[in-house]
């Protein structure tokens, strides 16, 4: 059985296992092995030297100035934050692009525009009479992306079909025809299907509803309170300005059924308090931090990313943890003179649709992009309850467990070079792995223009599965294993405010981190970085060329 990764255990000992044919050598990595400062004064230019001067104590720094810079810059709703947009998220800029230029990077940032949303305070949606109840965020009903309070007496909307069929069927608010003989001033019940949700709110809006709740439609895997975005009928995202939310299809069934007891005893309707308040911005700035080696080959780039944006709060986990592994490489790699020239990018926007890295990408001309040879993602490190992701490309996503995207045909067999080598790392040190695809990840943009791309990925929120606990240990159910079984995370669920320091395992954080650096140092050194073989090809002279063979591992 392979050795799992067990902070209990392991404690803060971490040892280097070098592989090199049937010959063994083993070294310890802990503070004592090598001090921060004489990792700092030499050139970590293999990876025996990089991998043991990533140590625990200087990533859980770089963790705590995130957490500081979040728990300094409060979000619209009052908590600690990071996210794009926000004085957490350019604060968490400005310190990176410090510390790269304190390392002597040649250190830019871009700025790009997004469309910014933020709720203003905390929702809330309540049921005053006949039944009063005050329905709870993110099990009962989620808050659409609106502004707006109002308070009024439930109508259902027409195309309601209840029960539900086995397939979805319903339509309702999908026409004006729905909301034939509603009396304005009420809130609208709508049931999901048929058409976008933002059609569905323009409608009631134009026959008076000063609300809209939208309730699951009800079918198998349609019954929980849905998340959602609006779009008119053709395409764009607004931000209406009534208040507009999700309920379960209990919550919404259950509205709906009050409704027609009070219409059939001439009783009074269903009334309801509904307040989402929020603040958009449909041209907010927002920043990549951009860090170029003064060395190495310009024509043979090495992008090494991670995203620095939250989502929901501080976000240390996703990602604070890949932006402080990235950045602790980066310091230690300040030395090296790389055959390839070293690009370090923390990009914004990754959790509102990779909107750092596209911005990026479509800024190149087609000369500066034939220039970039590789792409490494780092993308959540630490995971508590973990698993071991190896980004590849021809691999199923980490969110349906399918392939779903074809790349150009160039990216695959060279994105399984530093794929192997992180094989290799995690073979020596006895760790199990899983390949994902880039789905989710700014390694996804890459293989999208015909980049070869890997990375680490240790997972978040739900659902950790048997497969993966028979591979990796830990318990089924949440990765981050602290908000119940199959449901909760800190992560990607707002209102939680959880994802901080506390979120993230220090000994995860560390090995992953040794791992992603073994990967950065040997492409970052391979001749043929541009080509589509199979293998890292390095120059004989190089010191680098002394290690091919040995697998560097923590165990």
């Amino acid at each position: 059985m392979r050795e799992r990764l067990s902070s209990r255990r392991l404690h803060l000992w971490i040892l280097l296992l070098c592989v090199a044919g049937a010959a063994a050598l083993l070294a310890p990595i802990n503070a004592s092995a090598i001090t921060p400062a004489q990792c700092d004064a030499r050139a970590n230019d293999t990876p025996s030297k990089l991998i043991e001067c990533i140590q625990q104590g200087d990533l859980m720094a770089h963790m705590q100035t995130f957490q500081d810079i979040a728990n300094a810059n409060l979000g619209p709703d009052g908590m600690p934050s990071r996210n794009s947009g926000e004085p957490g998220y350019k604060a968490s800029a400005d310190y990176v692009k410090q510390v790269m230029e304190d390392a002597g990077y040649n250190v830019t940032i871009q700025t790009y525009k997004f469309r910014y949303f933020a709720w203003v305070g905390i929702p809330t949606f309540s049921e005053i009479s006949p039944n009063a109840h005050n329905y709870e965020l993110l099990s009962e009903w989620n808050p659409g992306k609106t502004n707006g309070a109002a308070t009024g007496d439930i109508q259902p909307a027409g195309g309601i079909v209840l029960p539900p069929t086995p397939d979805p069927s319903s339509s309702s608010g999908c026409t004006m025809a729905d909301f034939d003989g509603f009396v304005p001033g009420r809130i609208a019940l709508i049931q999901r299907g048929g058409c976008f949700y933002g059609v569905k709110v323009l409608n009631a809006q134009a026959a008076g509803a000063t609300g809209v709740l939208i309730f699951n439609e009800g079918n198998p895997g349609r019954t929980d309170a849905p998340f959602g975005v609006f779009f008119d009928a053709a395409g764009n995202e607004f931000v209406p300005s009534i208040p507009a939310g999700w309920t379960s299809f209990a919550v919404g069934s259950d509205l709906y059924s009050q409704y027609q007891q009070a219409v059939a005893t001439h009783a009074a309707l269903p009334r309801v308090s509904l307040n989402v308040l929020g603040f958009s911005d449909p041209n907010r700035d927002d920043y990549n931090v951009i860090a170029d080696s003064k060395g190495g080959d310009k024509n043979h780039v090495l992008v090494v990313d991670a995203h620095l944006d939250a989502i929901y709060g501080a976000g240390m986990l996703d990602n604070a943890s890949g932006s402080a592994a990235i950045l602790d490489i980066a310091q230690k790699l300040k030395n090296v003179n790389a055959v390839n020239k070293l690009r370090f990018i923390w990009f914004g926007g990754e959790e509102l649709g990779l909107l750092g890295s596209s911005a990026y990408i479509d800024s190149l001309s087609s000369t500066e992009l034939s220039h970039i040879g590789y792409d490494l993602d780092a993308d959540v490190f630490g995971t508590p309850n973990y698993i071991i992701g190896v980004l590849d490309p021809a691999a199923p996503d980490f969110f349906g467990g399918t392939v779903t995207t074809t790349f150009p045909n160039r990216v695959y067999k060279a994105s399984t070079i530093a794929r192997n080598q992180a094989v290799n790392f995690f073979d020596s040190a006895g760790f199990d792995h899983e390949f994902l695809a880039p789905t989710g990840t700014d390694a996804f943009n890459f293989n999208l223009v015909g980049i070869p791309a890997s990375g680490l990925l240790t997972g978040q929120d739900c659902c950790k599965s048997q497969h993966e606990v028979d591979l990796f240990g830990g318990q089924l159910g949440n990765y981050e294993g602290n908000l119940g079984t199959f449901d909760g995370g800190c992560v990607d669920n707002p209102f939680r405010w959880c994802d901080n320091i506390g979120n993230v395992d220090p000994d995860n954080l560390t090995l992953v981190s040794k791992a992603f650096a073994d990967m950065v140092i040997r492409m970052a050194m391979d001749n043929k970085v541009m080509s589509a073989s199979g293998n890292a090809v390095y120059k004989k002279k190089l010191p680098i060329a002394g290690e091919v063979g040995r697998r560097f591992s923590s165990k």
